[in-house]
């Protein structure tokens, strides 16, 4: 083989080569920076085929696009009220910024130490300004967990958009624990607040109650009198009409009235063990002895 042919290959091996480095492709998952002698020179974030200088005058920086989630070990702080709290949180972050974040941090793991030392800084600040009851309670409305979390997120957000061109979608408290010398008095504070509360309860309860029994007494009462005042007009409808009766068969037959009053007087008053003793005027006996009433 001749000069001429292995000039010739060489160059285009030399081409080939310089043109493989000068195209490049960006995935969908990906975001790249240009580089010229180590300085960014264009940020690309859309995907495809792009060209550049060929190497060394230009390079390629790669950064992930996608979510990443950040589980950063838990940490001790201090509430308000000077108590110790152990936070465990994680949070979700992405690149959103990529020439900032080249400039600041410039890779994943840089930029998660910054980021733990953010969320730190940010918790302490907000965990300064409430008591430990706004954590642990057994009362939901003194609870302010969320509100604590979304501050925390606002300030880490801000602070790490400006900063290092990362974008925070949130923090989330994966666990609250407490140090075990500070256990033992949060329960006895939880004890002492359910029993208070059961208290209440019983103390409510009673109050209704005897509420409704003197509520239910009441009604008896009323009852009881509508009842005995019904049976009262009824019974002297009764005796009236009894009375009607009576007067209407006496007037009809005199006679025959007073003879059945007096057989009703003798069912009344005599059975077979009676013995009685009258005078023979007695006008009870008439109709025993004479058959006249």
């Amino acid at each position: 083989m001749g000069v001429k042919w292995v000039s010739l290959i060489v160059g285009v091996g030399v081409v080939l080569l310089i043109l493989n480095s000068a195209f490049f492709q960006v995935a969908e998952t990906e975001m790249a920076i240009v580089t010229q002698f180590g300085k960014p020179v264009r940020v690309i974030k859309k995907a495809g085929l792009s060209i550049k200088l060929p190497m060394p005058l230009q390079a390629i920086r790669r950064f992930d696009r996608r979510l990443i989630v950040f589980d950063p070990k838990p940490a001790e702080f201090l509430t308000s009220d000077k108590k110790n709290v152990l936070v465990d949180v994680y949070l979700g972050w992405q690149i959103g910024d990529p020439l900032r974040f080249l400039k600041s941090v410039k890779d994943r793991s840089v930029a998660e130490l910054f980021l733990a030392d953010l969320t730190y800084a940010a918790i302490g600040a907000e965990l300064g300004n409430y008591p430990l009851s706004a954590l642990v309670s057994t009362v939901s409305e003194s609870l302010h967990v969320d509100t604590i979390r979304e501050r925390v997120t606002e300030k880490c957000r801000a602070r790490a958009q400006q900063d290092y061109g990362i974008e925070i979608l949130e923090v989330r408290v994966k666990r609250l624990n407490l140090p075990d010398q500070n256990k033992e008095s949060v329960f006895d504070r939880m004890r002492t607040e359910r029993e208070r509360q059961a208290k209440k309860y019983r103390s409510e309860g009673e109050e209704e109650a005897m509420k409704i029994r003197a509520e239910t007494d009441k009604e008896t009462r009323v009852l009881l009198a509508g009842a005995y005042k019904e049976s009262q007009r009824i019974l002297g409808e009764a005796d009236a009409e009894a009375a009607r009766i009576y007067a209407s068969a006496y007037s009809r037959n005199p006679e025959f009235y007073k003879m059945i009053r007096t057989l009703e007087s003798y069912r009344k008053f005599m059975d077979e063990k009676t013995t009685v003793i009258l005078s023979t005027d007695s006008e009870l006996l008439n109709l025993m002895v004479e058959g006249n009433p």
